[in-house]
């Protein structure tokens, strides 16, 4: 069997140029208007550039912008779930007319990222983009803040993609392209592969639902976020690190492929959840691991939400699927991992696994049970808590279902 299409049902559509090609586009970006754009957007750009978005060209327009805020669906009838846009201040808009190509810069290193004809300039009613795609207007909601703080005019139109911004020189072998991890599943004679989407360190649940995962496909895409999170999460190369000890050690060879993805965190929730299906269908994924609370943050969400979306959109819109798998804990009276499809025993029998009370345990320094995360992975995590400043050291707050 072969893996899946690339979303839209072409080819994949890396953006990014090489060569001669690049040598000149780079040139002349030299000369052009520069806007710098957010971490968010550099995110996307690397994206565009490696065909994660495929079969985007660039950032949406006001028309394309409206569909996919109110039916995740673009003008050309292309099914996608969050609004891939570029903004900046109307003083910045003003100075570019319509038709202009300028230089997208990096906001770390200053370095150009990508050039963009920018074919439209347009206004957005943010609170509208929140409310549909976050589910709230909440100003606490970290992906509400982001929408609501972004400049107040939008530039669409085409790019192209001059720089992975870094993400290989840092990762190295981790950070790889779509074109890449479809390549390995085959060099693997893989086929139906599921991607984990990751943002921790992976405890037993963690592992539990790896594994269920792998009775039924041909291996799975442990898939780590690279881009930025929020304070107090867990650096990449420590989650690296990490997730190699327990693949190493609890997962039998050749069932398990690892890397990550040069987005940051939009915690939008059941939508999110569809974006991550949809570019890990680039990738070459057949299915998405789809847990409790996907891509969720405080209590913005129901525990499952994430799960029922996919039940209401389109016949057809995806061909990557959503592997729906319960709560999931360690039952003392079962003596394993088990999920409340499996396990009959009382909440008070149960525990109930999270990344984010992991993290709260190991930042106060407190025990952590057996039945919580393997010896070899709560090593790394330890050193790497221990090796913090006090000025790096954020309290965690156990708050929505990770508080249960």
């Amino acid at each position: 069997m072969a893996l899946v299409n690339p979303h839209g049902g072409g080819e994949l559509n890396p953006l990014l140029l090489d060569g001669p090609s690049h040598k000149t586009e780079l040139e002349k970006a030299k000369k052009l208007t520069q806007v710098k754009v957010s971490s968010r957007e550099k995110g996307d750009i690397i994206m565009l550039g490696i065909g994660g978005f495929t079969p985007l060209n660039g950032f949406m327009t006001h028309a394309d912008w409206q569909g996919v805020c109110d039916g995740m669906t673009m003008t050309n009838g292309l099914f996608w779930p969050i609004p891939i846009t570029l903004s900046t201040d109307k003083s910045t808009a003003d100075a570019i007319p319509t038709g202009n190509e300028i230089a997208l810069i990096d906001p770390e290193d200053g370095s150009i990222l990508a050039t963009m004809k920018v074919t439209e300039k347009y206004t957005i009613d943010k609170g509208h983009e929140c409310a549909t795609v976050f589910g709230t207007t909440d100003i606490e909601h970290p992906g509400v803040k982001m929408v609501m703080e972004q400049g107040d005019v939008n530039l669409a139109g085409p790019v192209k993609v001059l720089s992975q911004g870094g993400f290989p020189e840092k990762y190295g072998t981790l950070f790889m392209t779509p074109k890449e991890t479809r390549a390995l599943f085959n060099e693997l004679g893989w086929s139906k592969v599921a991607a984990f989407q990751t943002r921790n360190p992976m405890h037993r649940s963690h592992e539990y639902l790896a594994k269920v995962a792998i009775e039924v496909c041909d291996g799975v895409l442990i898939h780590s976020l690279l881009g930025n999170l929020k304070p107090g999460d867990i650096p990449a190369e420590v989650r690296t690190h990490a997730i190699m000890a327990l693949t190493k050690h609890y997962f039998v060879a050749k069932t398990i492929a690892q890397a990550g993805y040069p987005l940051d965190m939009r915690y939008a929730g059941p939508r999110e959840a569809l974006l991550h299906a949809l570019f890990r269908q680039n990738y070459g994924c057949s299915h998405l691991i789809v847990g409790r609370d996907h891509a969720g943050v405080g209590s913005y969400y129901g525990p499952f939400d994430a799960h029922h979306i996919f039940d209401k959109i389109p016949k057809g819109s995806l061909e990557t699927q959503a592997l729906k798998i319960d709560w999931t804990f360690w039952c003392y009276k079962c003596g394993g991992m088990a999920s409340a499809r499996t396990c009959p025993h009382d909440d008070k029998e149960r525990l109930l696994l999270s990344g984010t009370k992991l993290r709260k345990m190991l930042s106060e320094g407190s025990d952590v049970p057996p039945e919580f995360s393997r010896p070899e992975v709560l090593e790394i995590l330890r050193k790497y808590y221990a090796g913090l400043q006090e000025h790096e050291k954020v309290e965690v707050k156990l708050t929505g279902h990770s508080a249960k």
